[in-house]
């Protein structure tokens, strides 16, 4: 499409990503988010607090 390819023309096809410390942040930030889900029982609604 025309509209894609101004975009990959403006900024790049992303195949020039600079690799960060952001990727390896990330993942370890949903690590410690899936032990916490693991540690409430893996139940996506929990019980209201009275």
């Amino acid at each position: 499409m025309k509209i894609s390819q101004k975009i990959r023309d403006e900024h790049g096809d992303g195949s020039t990503a600079v690799e960060s410390g952001y990727d390896a942040e990330a993942e370890a930030g949903m690590q410690a988010m899936s032990e916490e889900f693991k540690a409430h029982g893996n139940k996506v609604y929990l019980p209201m607090a009275d």
